[in-house]
Parts: C-alpha cells; sequence; structure tokens
C-alpha cells in the first residue's frame, strides 16, 4: 500500500507552531536574564531595612504592604467571585438571561484599563467613602479590578465537571447544596486556584490602580494608612531617575516574590488534582 504523502501545509504550519514557542521562549529567558544581569549586582542587605530613607531605598515596607494588599483584595474578591460563579453555573440554569448578562458584563470589565479602576476607586473609595489614601482603599479597587478574572476562571472550571458527577451524588440522596460543596468544587478546585494565580499575579504588578487609592508613602501602614506597594516602588524609582539601581534591584525581588507565589500555588494545585485523581 502506498504511503500517502503529507500536505505541504501540515509542515509549513509545524514550523510555524516550533518558531512561536521558541520565540516565546527565547523572549522570556531575554528578560528574566535581562532583569537578574542588571539587579542581582544591586542587591545589598540595606535595601532590606525595616525603615525607607533618603539615603537607604529600603524595599522591605514595599514588600509588606504588597503582601498585606495581595491577602486583603483576595479575602475580598474570591468568596465573591466563587459565590457568583456558583449560582450563574449550578443555580441560574445554563444560557439563561442572568448567565448571559453577567458573563457579558464580566468581559466587558476584563477590558477596562487599570487606571480606570483606579480613577474609580478615587472617587469611590478615597473620597465619597472616605477612606483616602490606604492600603483598604487600594485593596478594594483591586479586588474589584480582579473579581472578572475570577469569576470568569472558576465558571470554566465548574462547567469542566462532568455531570455524572452531579447525578451519581443526586442518586445516593444529596442535596443540591451538598453535591455542590462536597464534590462539585472540590473537584474544579485546581482550576479555580489557576485563576487565583493569575490574579496574584495582577495584583502584585499593579501600580496605575494604587497610584489613586493607596498612595506612595514607603512605609508599612496599616489598612487604613497610605502605603506603596513594590510594583510601585520600582516604577517610583524609575521614574524620578536617581534610583536606577536601585529599581533593577527592586525588579529582581518582584520577579523572585511573583515565582514563588507561582509556585507555591501550583504545587497546592497539582498535589489537590492527585488527591483528586
Amino acid at each position: 500500500m502506498k504511503k500517502r504523502s503529507r500536505h505541504p501545509g501540515s509542515a509549513l504550519l509545524r514550523l510555524a507552531v516550533h518558531a512561536a514557542a521558541g520565540t516565546t521562549v527565547l523572549v522570556l529567558g531575554f528578560l528574566v536574564g535581562y532583569i537578574l544581569v542588571r539587579g542581582v549586582p544591586n542587591l545589598r542587605p540595606a535595601l532590606f531595612a525595616p525603615t525607607y530613607t533618603s539615603e537607604n531605598q529600603s524595599m522591605l515596607p514595599a514588600i509588606v504592604n504588597t503582601c498585606t494588599m495581595t491577602l486583603c483584595a483576595l479575602l475580598l474578591a474570591v468568596p465573591v467571585g466563587i459565590g457568583a460563579s456558583v449560582y450563574m453555573v449550578e443555580y441560574a440554569g445554563r444560557g439563561s438571561r442572568i448567565v448571559r448578562l453577567v458573563r457579558t458584563t464580566t468581559e466587558t470589565l476584563s477590558g477596562i484599563p487599570s487606571i480606570v479602576y483606579g480613577l474609580f476607586g478615587m472617587l469611590l473609595f478615597n473620597n465619597a467613602m472616605g477612606f483616602g489614601y490606604s492600603l483598604i482603599a487600594g485593596a478594594l479597587t483591586l479586588s474589584i479590578m480582579i473579581l472578572p478574572l475570577i469569576m470568569r476562571t472558576t465558571e470554566e472550571a465548574l462547567l469542566s465537571v462532568p455531570d455524572l458527577y452531579r447525578e451519581g451524588s443526586f442518586g445516593l440522596g444529596a442535596g443540591k447544596l451538598r453535591t455542590v460543596f462536597a464534590i462539585v468544587l472540590p473537584t474544579a478546585l485546581p482550576g479555580i486556584l489557576s485563576g487565583v494565580i493569575l490574579a496574584i499575579g495582577r495584583i502584585v504588578g499593579e501600580t496605575a490602580a494604587l497610584m489613586y487609592t493607596s498612595g506612595t508613602v514607603a512605609k508599612i501602614a496599616g489598612l487604613s494608612d497610605s502605603g506603596i506597594t513594590l510594583a510601585l516602588h520600582m516604577y517610583k524609582q524609575a521614574s524620578e531617575g536617581l534610583y536606577i539601581e536601585e529599581a533593577y534591584a527592586t525588579s529582581v525581588v518582584l520577579l523572585v516574590l511573583v515565582l514563588l507565589i507561582n509556585f507555591a500555588s501550583g504545587r497546592v494545585a497539582a498535589r489537590i488534582g492527585g488527591k483528586r485523581g
């Protein structure tokens, strides 16, 4: 039997895919390598001092504020996002009018620039609600900004759970609420965590929205105080043009922080997925 020859388009498509993948890896490697080469030599113990001064541009207050901001934003957005997605998938009825409306709204909100969220947060939380420049105003703004991302990823994770799981739970006598919390959510948890990881990355790297809400005071701040985050700290140093070396050092710490958070979250998701399997 004569062997069927491959279509020339398949070889071109395979070559294009390999070229795209290689370009992505090269660009990512160049960016990471450039940051490490420029930033690692500028790291010194003084940059991790407890206080920020004009003589020592410590990034420790920004690191602490970043962790506080991330935790507060997730505590505000994750329960609301997961709850809304559970309602849309499990209770509202797939394809209903309210589901289409909410899905369209979340997709629209996902495309809004972050600076618009910052202006909205400044008008609502800083001025109208009287929070002023504070971490809580920034966390509320970021929670609104990441809410569409969490809702969409959670909805897709819930939709990926086979209906056979739900029917089996109902057949054993479990109610709707117990089926959702005991069967559906644990099965969809790895996908939900993937959305949370993406949300953490957006929080940690955000600058525009926080300039108008949390402020740029370089100190370890409470929830009602103004405080700078790590990405905003790096932007401020680079924009002033006086602390370029410190800005590169801050970028290394920011890169390591994001990688550690993603690695830890990925390990948790993999472990949960392995236990479920």
